[in-house]
């Protein structure tokens, strides 16, 4: 079989060093090691969630990736929300930001301060540092956090898989298209009893040009580091304490009314497992994490900034935890039991220098005004899950959990115009149940098929209760938040397929697999236009409308994606992906924001030992079902074609170039915000990069 289909211990490490291995030394060292529970998804039958995907060979994408979310590009089922080239959402069948679980390394999480998420979590935790993303495809587990749309564990790399002794990697990348730099390290100390891993990494980008050679506003530079040390208490006992940071600096967001001045981030997580125990109670998980995001905006290089002044300094901290107790009551029979919890709060204002009046003349005296953005605002989520695993037999596993959730809202420091609005104010409370029923069966040695429900619920986030009369969205509206919505509920039911056969003629292998799903939405959270509104800022600007979040009654998404691999003639191998969803607001008869069209991926593989290529094609199809509430526009589809090359001349050297949109295709994402207070450019949807050229070395130890 193939490494590509493979579940690789590293991607991040040369291959050379576990080939130095013999299978019954790698498989010693493995049972000397207690693994913390940073991977969800390990390859066990009876553990794995069902319906999920797992992404690794991340670095041979070449291409030096702006953040974690651009990793996602070529995943099938994934989109990308683009306000510029830095502050990049990942979207997964239609569901994006707080509807979506993502989290590092099995529950740590870090959130975003800006209210236009100039900071997504993609943007606190180096690429290079990531070894592989693991996605459940839907509510279908209770265990790691209230879950509405799926769950995306982004998984760092594990030392302690790695010979004893001093390793490390030095990497470079250059890309033509913006004149982009990256560069990192990272070293790993590894012993018996501890592991020591540092890293770093500096991004320098500029801005890129499109198919056109319009140049787009999307500059940044970012430095990162972390510190990561583990230390085995016992050969069934770990402990393991990780911090990083990440800065920000002069970031452009082409389609924000605002640009990055600086952007701080601070993470640190503590882990703890014990493991092989006798008894009842066979393992227990323990976690704890804590982030800070410091982040300073203002329009000092846009020209609204020749008549007001704004710069905003607002900060964000999450606080978490959990501890899990894994038991078996019989051979046949898993249960997972406990407690965990995120605190989100944040707080931070707006100062505005308005200098012209409204006929534009210059006033003898600026006028400033300091405005509330979070108005000191907190969400805190307790939760409370239990999950069973039952094998009926050896060939099917059931599956069924529940999980209960109190949340905890208020709002300490209200602007005088929102306490107006809502008079009752007070802490409060929500009880929410999630729960899920699945069955994975094994029809033989090489076929399983999948059945799932999920009820996964989520309660509204900080934007959508507390923000006042700001510009969050596609569109120029401000926006009121809502502090009394109902949460969100998706009942999903999903069905899947997967397997793979060998021949002995010139094909190889074949790996297939398809899924299907329905969602039906309770109480969807959304945007729309409240006539009783008053425009609060820049009073004679258009559009005047205000809008407020509502929950709808009805809306449904319903989709499908399927995959095929075909290795033949030893070193090839050809591949092909579909993605498509559905989505509809009933009550306003239209399509929910930010649905992404049809998908179609080729690719065609070449891999021998010290040398591979490959060549992919993406066809995105056009998108007329739109979101006229959301300011959405028809996007016309497209076709990019990448080129991939990769070489391992020495034993520890790597290097690889690709050319990306070969043909220089000008073209823009569904999901891509438009031009936003830009002087140059009209209020049209972002282009993605031309033409792209980048090179790549990597030497490891």
């Amino acid at each position: 079989m193939k490494i590509k289909h493979l579940v690789l211990l590293s991607t991040l490490i040369p291959m050379s060093l576990f080939a130095q291995e013999t299978p019954e030394k790698a498989q010693d060292t493995i049972k000397k090691v207690t693994h913390l529970n940073t991977v969800i998804v390990t390859g066990q039958v009876k553990t794995d969630p069902v319906l999920t995907t797992v992404k690794t060979e991340l670095t041979k994408k070449v291409v030096q990736p702006k953040n974690v979310a651009d990793l996602f590009s070529d995943f099938n089922g994934f989109s990308l929300i683009k306000r510029g080239n830095y502050a990049i959402d990942p979207s997964f069948r239609a569901s994006q930001y707080e509807q979506l679980n993502i989290q590092f390394d099995g529950g740590t999480k870090a959130m975003h301060a800006c209210p236009n998420r100039m900071d997504p979590i993609t943007t606190h935790v180096v690429p290079e540092d990531i070894e592989r993303i693991e996605v459940i495809k839907g509510p279908y587990t209770v265990r790691h956090g209230a879950t509405f749309g799926g769950i995306i564990n982004l998984v760092t790399q594990k030392p302690q898989q790695l010979d004893e002794g001093l390793h490390g990697t030095v990497s470079s990348g250059y890309e033509t298209n913006g004149n982009s730099l990256v560069s990192s390290l990272k070293l790993h100390q590894i012993t018996d009893k501890y592991d020591i891993t540092a890293n770093a990494g500096y991004r320098d980008f500029g801005n890129y040009k499109d198919g056109d050679g319009t140049e787009i506003p999307s500059a940044f530079r970012s430095l990162d580091y972390g510190l990561r040390l583990g230390y085995n208490i016992t050969d069934n006992q770990r402990v393991q304490a990780h911090w990083r940071q990440s800065f920000g600096r002069d970031v452009l967001h082409a389609g924000l009314p605002m640009d990055t001045d600086e952007d701080n981030s601070s993470i640190l997580s503590l882990d703890y497992k014990l493991t092989n125990l006798s008894g009842l109670i066979s393992e227990v998980n323990a976690k704890a994490y804590y982030s800070f995001v410091d982040h300073i905006m203002s329009n000092t290089r846009r020209a609204t900034a020749m008549t007001t002044d704004a710069l905003s300094s607002i900060d964000a901290s999450t606080t978490g935890g959990k501890i899990e107790l894994k038991t078996k009551p019989s051979e046949k029979w898993i249960l997972y039991g406990g407690l965990d919890a995120i605190l989100i709060a944040r707080d931070g204002g707006r100062t505005r220098t308005v200098k012209t009046n409204m006929t534009g003349e210059v006033l003898a005296e600026p006028i400033v005004y300091q405005d509330k953005i979070w108005q000191d605002s907190f969400v805190n989520d307790f939760g409370l899950f239990a999950e069973n695993k039952y094998a009926l037999n050896d060939k099917t596993m059931l599956t069924a959990g529940i999980r209960y959730d109190l949340v905890v809202s208020d709002i300490q420091d209200p602007e005088a115009d929102f306490q107006e609005l809502y008079a009752n104010l007070d802490q409060r409370e929500e009880h929410n149940i999630s729960a899920t029923v699945s069955m994975k069966h094994k029809i033989s040695e090489n076929k399983t098929i999948e059945f799932a429900y999920g009820r996964g619920v989520r309660s509204a986030n900080m934007i959508e209760r507390y923000i006042n009369h700001f510009s969050v969205g596609q569109d120029p509206y401000e926006y009121v938040g809502n502090p009394f919505l109902d949460a969100e509920v998706n009942n999903q039911f999903e069905i899947g397929f997967k397997g793979f056969k060998r021949f002995d003629s010139t094909i190889d292998a074949l790996h297939y697999s398809v899924s299907s799903y329905y969602s039906i939405y309770e109480n969807y959270i959304v945007a729309v236009i409240d006539p009783t509104l008053d425009r609060k800022f820049m009073p004679t600007a258009t559009p005047q409308e205000v809008k407020r979040f509502i929950n709808i009654d009805k809306a449904y998404k319903t989709g499908f994606e399927a995959e095929a691999s075909i290795d033949f003639a030893t070193y090839f191998n050809f591949n092909t992906a579909l993605s498509y969803v559905y989505t509809k607001n009933t009550d306003l008869d239209e399509s929910l924001p930010l649905t992404p069209p049809l998908v179609t991926r080729l690719g065609l593989e070449f891999e021998k030992q010290f040398y591979w290529a490959s060549l992919d094609y993406t066809i995105t199809s056009k998108q007329d079902e739109i979101a006229l509430s959301f300011g959405e526009q028809e996007t016309a589809g497209y076709e990019t074609l990448d080129l991939r090359l990769g070489a391992k001349p020495f034993k520890d050297l790597s290097i690889g170039i690709a050319v990306l949109n070969l043909f220089d295709e000008t073209y823009n994402n569904h999901l891509n915000f438009s031009f936003k207070n830009q002087a140059d450019f009209e209020s049209v949807p972002i282009n993605d990069p031309g033409r792209n050229l980048s090179l790549f070395v990597q030497y490891g130890f």
